[in-house]
């Protein structure tokens, strides 16, 4: 690889600053609701533990904006990780300073202590190389084991490895190897790209030439649709991104809802009808897709030999507005073809619908793994790639 990973390094003795993706969701008594990317973590945290390492990890929690937000502290985090790794975690109450270092320095061969959350301070955010040096100070080697913040240019991302040996955790090499089979696909290839976001423009323009079936619904079906003059009422859209669309709505490749449940309001009790996609009454919104959109895209499902799935096609949390998603996950679930999802909403309806071992992989980032299969240069793999350079 261009870049070191575990193997490549000795950890005996070593005090070991390792960069996490702990932005677990809280919910509203404060209490961890999911703790999949804490899980993910595990094996490279136990592999320094077993190599006689100090394990210093860093995440970040939320967006408190640079300042101290009692409800992100990290400690919670602590208490979680503790329990899966069944062992004391040591929680720290900043994550840079003589006070950090005193208490890392007292730190012994297979101890574990994490900091206190990293976007307390605004210098984070801002690749501020002040503080990385000083995130850096306390440590001998650099770990980036946080694949969903590997697209952010962030100090304890692409900062800290300008000043320390590094190299990648097993969840971002395992993030990357089956990312790579959405790069190289076996052919057909089938990409669905959805959700309430227009921040997949980009996306689609580079699966264009890749995919074999390319389908677009939620906000950016209703996008598609408006760049072919198809009036989508008033669901969600995005003007800028509609002009982006027109340059590629016309390719055989792209799939588009032929039907779709409309609403008269997003809300549980809403009037819902289904009806063609070219007859959205024209103060409703598309919720979800129809019958024949579904039925259409099980069937190109089944012939697929790979699949990449980014965002849902309707807006699955709400019950009445969630049978195109699940249908769409099911039928994934039951194919034999290689399935990869870009995390964030796939992945939360996936694990509401309970089908998690029926995928081939799903990613603990949603940005950062459509930044990658788009093909973009990630920051953190970046530094990564520079610091063996540097330090070999």
């Amino acid at each position: 690889m261009q870049f070191n990973t575990l193997n490549d390094i000795d950890f005996n003795s070593k005090v070991v600053l390792v960069r996490v993706d702990f932005n677990v969701p809280i919910d509203k008594k404060g209490n961890i609701s999911d703790d999949r990317r804490i899980r993910e973590a595990l094996p490279t945290i136990n592999y320094l533990i077993k190599h006689k390492a100090v394990a210093v990890l860093m995440s970040h929690l939320g967006r408190p904006d640079g300042k101290v937000v009692e409800e992100l502290r990290m400690d919670k985090v602590a208490e979680r990780l503790s329990k899966l790794l069944k062992k004391h975690v040591i929680k720290l109450d900043d994550c840079i300073g003589a006070d950090v270092e005193d208490d890392v320095n007292e730190l012994q061969a297979g101890e574990v202590c994490l900091l206190e959350n990293l976007r307390f301070h605004p210098e984070e955010e801002a690749n501020d190389p002040g503080f990385a040096q000083g995130l850096a100070s306390f440590s001998d080697i650099y770990v980036n084991d946080a694949f969903g913040t590997m697209h952010r240019a962030h100090a304890s991302v692409s900062g800290v490895p300008q000043y320390l040996p590094s190299c990648a955790g097993f969840l971002v090499q395992k993030e990357l190897e089956m990312l790579d089979k959405a790069r190289k696909p076996k052919k057909p290839f089938l990409v669905l790209l959805s959700g309430a976001k227009a921040d997949k423009i980009d996306l689609i323009k580079a699966m264009v030439p890749k995919a074999d079936n390319l389908f677009l619904g939620g906000v950016l079906g209703n996008i598609a649709l408006q760049a072919k003059g198809i009036p989508v009422g008033k669901s969600t859209t995005d003007q800028e991104a509609v002009k982006i669309a027109k340059q590629f709505v016309s390719s055989k490749k792209i799939i588009l809802p032929e039907d779709a449940l409309a609403a008269n309001k997003i809300d549980e009790k809403a009037k819902t009808k289904i009806v063609p996609i070219a007859q959205i009454p024209k103060n409703w919104i598309i919720v979800d897709i129809g019958p024949k959109t579904i039925k259409k895209l099980q069937g190109i499902i089944k012939k697929s030999k790979t699949i990449f799935w980014a965002g849902p096609p309707g807006i699955f949390e709400i019950k009445k507005f969630s049978k195109g998603t699940k249908a769409a996950a099911r039928a994934m679930a039951k194919s034999k073809a290689i399935k990869i999802v870009g995390g964030g909403d796939s992945a939360d309806a996936i694990a509401k619908f309970k089908l998690e071992k029926r995928f081939t992989h799903i990613s603990t980032g949603g940005g950062a793994s459509i930044a990658y299969v788009e093909g973009k240069e990630l920051p953190g793999i970046k530094a990564l790639i520079e610091s063996k350079r540097r330090f070999g």
